[in-house]
């Protein structure tokens, strides 16, 4: 499908954007056709936000920038509270609903805020909510309360009230169904909620509306979209069909360079270094396993296989009820272990919730990686902001971490960034066992190879490292080995050549009935 000139939804022409003197967007041009669902891709920092909040009316672009809906020109600025009418509807990662309010109350936000109606009619509202989801083949109840949804229903119901408030924008001009912006909103969906996101963007194209699909996830893209359009530093990098351009292809014109060879690892004799023997808390285990010296090792399974709860438990972050942990020859029952003597015995542990767990979201980016280390960085004037800046400094430019400012809060680094700051944080204490819950979510294919890289050199230089995450791709490509978990307990474990996304992903959603 192309796009193109007045017959384009979406038409975007010598888009340039600069913030004092840092240029986020360079002479971006890119149409969307009707009934198209565009990919819109890039690092952290290629300018893929900056170009939507353009779009949605957050920034003045600079002089010489043209955008046309529907071959109309929209006036730039464009302004904000005019968006929805231009034919623009948005859905960011954040979803803009309000827990404590109704699921039609939702629904209805828009006219709810602008409406001059005295009296509502409930009833009325809550049946037409119910006739609009039984379109799209979607069972929410209108009088039920957002809070009680779960992430998946709460996605779906986003996207469909942007699809209706461009409906109702188009009343009058039905030529012009609208576009509708997904601004990442997979990171933190199971693959059955991807699925039903999908098919929920397949029927709005079906009634002509357009969607432009932002996204870190190549496979995703490639899955959902008819073209995609490639930033990369604020440059336009290419606009491609999605059916005839590769994954590699894809991630190449992302990162800009070859991908590093990662194939699937032969596993090796190694001497163990943690045992695991008879681990188990409520609904999991009792579960035996080893890692070895050097050695990736994945654990993996659908929702509420237990997989995710291994690297927590072992940390002592979770609370065992039984098992034992050996950790080169010393043993420790899992139960009396907590995480300041899992630090002391060589165990380190980052959890998947970036800035809820893994670190403090308000504190500085050298508080946070100087953390497990401040009696090293202590000298005889004591503990010092310039010392432990200094220190995080250093450790954020071999970690290529950008904007490498210690004194910036973590939460002001993109996910990236921040995840790369943080695998800085545990490394420094060359650990001996090293505990991962999904490293890579909601990062971009150029830090994903950096995180890759610094666990190559944490195993090369002995580390033992277990990885848990429901990203089958990563794990067939750095894993040496990989168990599959299923209702709490190991069903199987793949080597060698069985480590490909394919074969761990068939043993995922066969692991049910192996463990029945």
């Amino acid at each position: 499908m192309t796009g193109g000139g007045d017959t384009a939804a979406l038409d975007i022409q010598h888009l340039t954007k600069r913030f004092g003197g840092a240029t986020a967007l360079d002479d971006v041009s890119l149409t969307v056709a009707r009934g198209e669902v565009h990919g819109l891709l890039g690092s952290n920092g290629s300018g893929k936000s900056t170009l939507i909040k353009v779009l949605a009316g957050f920034h003045t672009p600079e002089p010489g920038a043209q955008v046309r809906l529907y071959g109309r020109a929209v006036p730039l600025p464009i302004p904000g509270a005019r968006v929805r009418e231009l034919g623009l509807a948005f859905v960011h990662q954040h979803l803009g609903l309000i827990p404590s309010l109704s699921v039609t109350e939702n629904l209805n936000l828009g006219d709810l805020a602008t409406g001059a109606n005295w009296a509502i009619d409930w009833r009325g509202a809550h049946r037409e909510a119910a006739e609009t989801f039984a379109r799209f083949n979607l069972s929410l109840d209108p009088r039920a309360e957002v809070g009680t949804l779960s992430a998946v229903q709460q996605a779906l119901l986003a996207i469909v009230r942007a699809y209706v408030d461009l409906q109702r924008a188009a009343k009058d001009h039905a030529d012009r169904p609208g576009v509708l912006v997904l601004d990442e909103p997979t990171p933190f969906l199971p693959r059955a909620g991807v699925e039903q996101l999908f098919d929920l963007v397949r029927r709005c194209t079906a009634t002509g509306a357009s969607v432009v699909f932002v996204s870190h996830d190549v496979d995703e893209v490639r899955e959902i979209t008819d073209r995609a359009t490639i930033l990369r530093d604020g440059h336009l990098i290419d606009t491609v069909d999605t059916a005839s351009t590769s994954h590699d292809a894809f991630v190449e014109r992302i990162i800009g360079r070859s991908l590093d060879d990662y194939g699937a690892r032969t596993a090796h004799p190694k001497e163990t270094a943690a045992e695991i023997e008879d681990l188990a808390a409520p609904g999991l285990g009792p579960l035996s396993f080893s890692v070895g010296t050097g050695e990736i090792l994945g654990l993996t399974g659908l929702i509420g296989s237990g997989a995710d709860r291994v690297p927590a438990l072992l940390y002592g972050a979770a609370r065992a009820e039984g098992g034992r942990l050996r950790l080169h020859g010393r043993g420790t029952p899992l139960p009396l272990i907590d995480p300041q003597s899992a630090l002391a015995r060589g165990i380190a542990y980052l959890p998947a919730d970036r800035l809820g767990q893994a670190g403090v979201g308000s504190l500085s980016v050298g508080d946070n990686v100087a953390m497990p280390v401040f009696e090293r960085l202590r000298s005889a004037f004591g503990l010092t902001t310039a010392g432990i800046d200094s220190h995080a400094g250093q450790l954020g430019a071999e970690a290529g971490v950008k904007p490498n400012l210690p004194a910036l809060p973590l939460s002001a680094l993109s996910g990236g960034n921040a995840q790369k700051a943080l695998m800085a944080k545990w490394l420094q204490t060359d650990p001996r066992l090293l505990l991962l819950d999904e490293p890579t979510q909601g990062v971009d294919v150029g830090a994903r190879q950096t995180l890759w890289s610094m666990l190559d050199r944490a195993a090369e230089g002995g580390a033992a490292i277990v990885i848990a995450s429901t990203d089958y791709d990563q794990l067939a490509q750095i894993c040496h080995r990989v168990l599959i978990f299923a209702r709490g307990g190991i069903v199987a474990e793949l080597t060698g050549e069985q480590l490909t996304k394919t074969d761990i992903a068939e043993h995922c959603f066969r692991s049910t009935s192996l463990s029945a």
